[in-house]
């Protein structure tokens, strides 16, 4: 299919109202992806080397899109509206002398695996037929184009949801927008389209009339899944995508060898790679270029966004963004880990700890109720509860640098920018000021001050204050004895 025998034009030049959104609908994204870039993809798939994307409708921010796919070459349609207008700029825009094939898909069309178009190209050239079309049934029709049958079952033409009569509007065969085309029997057929109907628009459909009219064949060929083949025109329809997606994508991934415990719970963008024996528990999400390797554990209730995790690794109930997480490393419960966290094999990030922008060496340990943020750790390294890494003096940010096998005692304070050195060690509630040399210990040391009655003269009556006189007169009895 890549000897120039087949074109590819990809409508997608329609601002989609029923979204009710800034965004064009061909860029509104499922499963890691815009709509209109699962149609490329699947375009890049078959081979197609002529591929051009009909653009009107917030076209810069489209074209832009369009960087990912350096095949796909933009067209933009003119002040003519209407479907069979995209068209015939998309092929004015092919090479003069193109005379195969012209596949033609909707932008907003994004689940139709390749090899139904594969079927539909075989089909259309095993029976000589100069144009063929994707057809699916659906209980209820509502909103597509019917495709419409003579007696001997030849598609004979397609009718608007909005121009078919009421025994058309109960025909259950809709039109997905899908179709293959001989490039010449499409440039003569367009010619004479216009646009008399109840929108005034060119319609591509009325292509398979005058093709009927002139007496050439047009095959049809049904969707193997009707759902696959539906366009999404609103929310809810893209809702619904997302799920037959995720569902599939899930399925391929079980059959590599992934386990998904809960598939309902499970959501896995197509953008992202997962090894064999990897295990995946409820409520997780894997999203965006994520990686996993084998024989990780992730979940239950965790996010993952171009993460890296390394083999064996373990994250539980934690939200993951931009992260390297080495093998073996331990992550969670309820941690954070912000863009540019780095920690390396055997690390562990534990309870309620927050990362960014910041290393953790090979088998260091924040195990709870920590923030290490532009940070630089070392190998081996503890830090104890409430360790805090304070890297922000209200205008500029600062590093701290902590050697190897440092420990810190609870509620450290690190004031950035500050190093400590290797096999150095703070006290508990030390506020680290400045550097630390190897090996020393750095406490903050202030006497303990108790000032004896302060509760019962400066909260008398309260309960506090009674149970300290009461203590008070027991402990003096006592004494007194």
């Amino acid at each position: 299919m890549s000897e120039h025998n087949l074109a590819i034009v990809i409508l997608a030049a329609g601002q989609g109202t029923r979204m009710k959104s800034a965004t064009p609908k061909v860029l509104h994204r499922l499963g890691g992806r815009t709509l209109l870039g699962h149609v490329l993809r699947t375009a890049e798939s078959l081979g197609g080397d002529l591929v051009r994307v009909v653009v009107r409708y917030e076209r810069d921010r489209i074209v832009e899109s369009l960087a990912d796919y350096p095949g796909a070459v933009p067209v933009d349609q003119d002040d003519v509206p209407g479907t069979g207008r995209a068209v015939q700029v998309g092929i004015e825009a092919l090479p003069d002398d193109f005379d195969g094939d012209v596949l033609v898909l909707s932008g907003d069309v994004p689940l139709i695996e390749a090899d139904t178009f594969r079927a539909m190209l075989e089909e259309h050239r095993t029976r000589g037929a100069h144009a063929t079309l994707l057809g699916a049934h659906l209980a209820d029709p509502t909103g597509y184009g019917r495709v419409i049958r003579d007696d001997a079952g030849m598609v004979e033409r397609i009718v608007e949801q909005k121009d078919a009569t009421a025994e058309e509007a109960a025909t259950t065969e809709i039109n997905p927008g899908v179709y293959v085309f001989r490039a010449a029997s499409l440039r003569d057929a367009l010619a004479q389209v216009g646009t008399d109907n109840a929108q005034g628009e060119m319609y591509l459909t009325d292509v398979i009339g005058i093709l009927r009219r002139a007496g050439h064949a047009i095959a049809g060929v049904t969707a193997p899944d009707a759902r696959a083949a539906l366009g999404v025109n609103d929310r809810v329809q893209l809702s619904e995508a997302a799920r037959i997606l995720n569902s599939r994508i899930v399925r391929r991934w079980q059959r590599e060898g992934v386990t998904v415990q809960d598939p309902a719970t499970t959501w896995i963008d197509d953008t992202a790679t997962l090894a064999p024996d990897v295990t995946i528990l409820p409520n997780t999400h894997i999203l965006g270029a994520t990686t996993i390797a084998e024989n990780a554990t992730i979940g239950p209730d965790t996010s993952l966004v171009d993460t890296e995790v390394g083999a064996g690794a373990t994250i539980r109930r934690s939200d993951v963004n931009l992260a390297v997480i080495g093998a073996g490393v331990n992550v969670g419960p309820w941690a954070y880990l912000r863009a540019g966290a780095e920690l390396a094999d055997g690390a562990k990030a534990g309870t309620f700890v927050e990362i960014k922008n910041s290393t953790v060496g090979a088998g260091s340990k924040v195990p709870h109720l920590s923030y290490v943020g532009d940070a630089e750790i070392g190998e081996g390294v503890n830090l104890g509860a409430g360790a805090i890494t304070a890297n922000y003096d209200d205008v500029n940010k600062h590093r701290t640098v902590i050697g190897d096998h440092v420990h810190t005692g609870s509620h450290t304070v690190m004031i950035a920018p500050v190093t400590l050195g290797a096999g150095a060690k703070t006290g508990a509630g030390a506020v680290v000021r400045k550097d630390v040399p190897p090996g020393a210990l750095a406490m903050s040391v202030a006497p303990q001050r108790n000032l004896q009655g302060w509760v019962e003269n400066n909260r008398s009556g309260t309960a506090a204050a009674e149970a300290a006189i009461q203590a008070r007169t027991a402990q003096e009895a006592t004494d007194g004895e």
